[in-house]
């Protein structure tokens, strides 16, 4: 490129993270053109059911993604991908995860055939330096990434990696972690952590899964006040969740499902708006309120 265009186009981008220096900027330059920034989305993806059922939820994945641009690429945080350490996968044809069981074979049938992008994972890994980052070529995409993204671009005409949620760090870790993607915007790549921010699978009441916004009233009062912090933009509870009391205990039993939000939130800058959908509790100690967060 053309130097004098190079730094013309510097001037016309949105003011990026503290964290993204020149030399960044320069490398990711060499793989992805300059765009207007992305938003950024959690998806509550609930059952793996929702990749083939037609309901309220799957409607409202395809909504949020008709006012999106067209990515260059997804990097994906999924619940299902909880790691020692931090990886990416970097394969150039992803497969397809069937990771869960009991359901009908139609459910095992679906292929996500996208192309994976071994250049992102290669940027992605530089952005999150010092932190190791492994390389994944065995994982592929998990449900927590295609029964969502399917219903976003169902010709799986962009390419999807994946990024792990190591296991071993609390969540204030991932928070600060996820600031270092936040150039990706710049970049036309949609980031998508994708779980559920209410997640007690033990406590669900299955026969009443069709009732409409059937929680119990823990699930009810931790929706509350999650909602409440996510539209106030107050996060230092939501970060240190473990530390709000029954309700949430009771909502987030174990960190897996709840994280993929961390890492979302973490890329909100001062200018972006954040905004609800797909907000109903579900099986009284499920929930699949979505955010997105920038126009």
């Amino acid at each position: 490129m053309d130097r004098n265009l190079f730094l013309k186009s510097l001037a016309a981008l949105p003011l990026l993270s503290l964290d993204m220096n020149l030399q960044d900027l320069s490398h990711l330059s060499d793989s992805f053109a300059a765009t207007p920034k992305m938003p950024v989305l959690f998806l509550g993806h609930g059952s793996p059911m929702n990749a083939i059922e037609e309901n309220e939820f799957v409607a409202g994945f395809r909504n949020v993604a008709k006012n999106i641009p067209l990515p260059q690429a997804i990097l994906c945080i999924s619940a299902h991908w909880f790691t020692r350490g931090t990886k990416v996968t970097a394969m150039e044809m992803p497969p397809t995860i069937h990771d869960f069981g009991g359901f009908p074979p139609a459910l095992y049938q679906v292929q996500y055939p996208a192309k994976g992008s071994p250049a992102l994972a290669a940027e992605t890994k530089t952005l999150l330096q010092p932190t190791h980052v492994d390389l994944d070529e065995k994982w592929g995409l998990d449900h927590g990434a295609w029964s969502v993204i399917k219903h976003l671009y169902p010709n799986a005409n962009v390419p999807v990696i994946q990024m792990s949620i190591d296991y071993t760090q609390p969540a204030r870790y991932h928070y600060e972690l996820a600031k270092k993607l936040s150039a990706l915007r710049q970049k036309g790549i949609l980031i998508i952590g994708s779980g559920n921010i209410i997640h007690n699978l033990r406590m669900a009441d299955f026969p009443n899964m069709h009732k409409d916004n059937y929680g119990y009233d823990w699930a009810i009062e931790a929706r509350a006040a999650i909602n409440g912090h996510l539209q106030d933009g107050n996060y230092a509870p939501l970060i240190d969740f473990d530390k709000q009391g029954k309700a949430y205990q009771l909502a987030i039993p174990t960190p897996d499902h709840y994280l993929p939000l961390i890492y979302t939130l973490a890329l909100q800058d001062k200018t972006d708006s954040l905004s609800l959908f797909n907000d109903k509790l579900l099986a009284g100690s499920l929930s699949m309120t979505s955010v997105r967060i920038g126009e």
